[in-house]
């Protein structure tokens, strides 16, 4: 019982992490790592949201990875 407790709370604390990154990435970092994201509507944000939210440590190594002018593709 102790196991299967600290499985959901990782994934909350996984989850609330996935969420709050997915909404820095959407409004700042996407057109970071894809410029042609730039003009991109909150329609299509929106769309990535969800995934941004479930992938957001691959996608803050690759953010930071942009930031510091490395060459991670």
């Amino acid at each position: 019982m102790v196991v299967a407790e600290a499985v959901v709370i990782l994934l909350a604390v996984y989850a609330l992490l996935g969420l709050l990154f997915a909404v820095a990435f959407v409004t700042c970092g996407v057109q970071r790592l894809d410029p042609a994201a730039r003009p991109a509507p909150w329609g299509f944000r929106l769309l990535i949201l969800p995934g941004s939210a479930a992938l957001w440590p691959l996608l803050l190594l690759r953010w930071w990875g942009s930031t510091k002018g490395g060459a991670s593709s």
